[in-house]
């Protein structure tokens, strides 16, 4: 008795539709066919990805910026607040403009914090008679605004003459939709003082 070959049938898969037109798997292709079918698939597989990427970015920069020129006045406005409230000693003014968090550094490196910048003012230990504020110059980064200025100060610290010519960095931080004071640096400049003496 002779064997037969046993056969087996493959299975009918179709690629493009279910009710079985078209080619089914066991249909012979090329190789290379198939591999440049897949890389065509993969290829648009991270193009549609990437564009999905691009597309909250592209509606961010579609959108309209804020107006950076408006806020700059507005933080040269608080900064002539500031001003007015130090040669007043409007404690309670300063009280608002300053962060619960504010770290200020003066010209011979004392760090204060909020409350003791405003108790040093309340006890009336800094008396300032004149501020002339020049050279202004307000930069924004988002929530934030960082302040260059020179500011010419005639006063006193205590027992201590401060009058003379400064630089000054201060900082502003938008919190729940009001610019406060987070911090302050001042820095002398004793080429001028040193020259107007002259």
């Amino acid at each position: 008795m002779s064997e037969r070959p046993v056969k087996f049938a493959a299975p009918a898969f179709c690629f493009d539709s279910a009710q079985g037109y078209g080619l089914v798997s066991g249909t012979p292709m090329r190789g290379d066919t198939k591999v440049k079918l897949v890389r065509w698939c993969t290829l648009a597989f991270i193009m549609l990805a990437a564009v999905l990427l691009c597309l909250p970015g592209s509606i961010a920069w579609a959108m309209p910026h804020r107006d950076s020129h408006a806020i700059r006045k507005q933080i040269e406005a608080l900064e002539m607040q500031w001003r007015n409230a130090e040669l007043s000693d409007n404690v309670s003014e300063m009280g608002k403009l300053l962060a619960d968090d504010y770290i200020g550094i003066s010209a011979n490196g004392t760090v204060q914090t909020k409350s003791e910048t405003l108790d040093a003012r309340r006890a009336g230990t800094v008396k300032i008679q004149s501020l002339d504020i020049t050279d202004l110059k307000v930069r924004i980064y988002g929530d934030t605004a960082v302040v260059t200025s020179k500011a010419e100060l005639v006063g006193e610290n205590g027992q201590s003459d401060i009058s003379g010519n400064y630089r000054y960095t201060r900082v502003y931080n938008k919190r729940l939709g009001r610019w406060k004071i987070v911090s302050f640096e001042a820095s002398r400049m004793h080429d001028v003082d040193a020259r107007k003496k002259h």
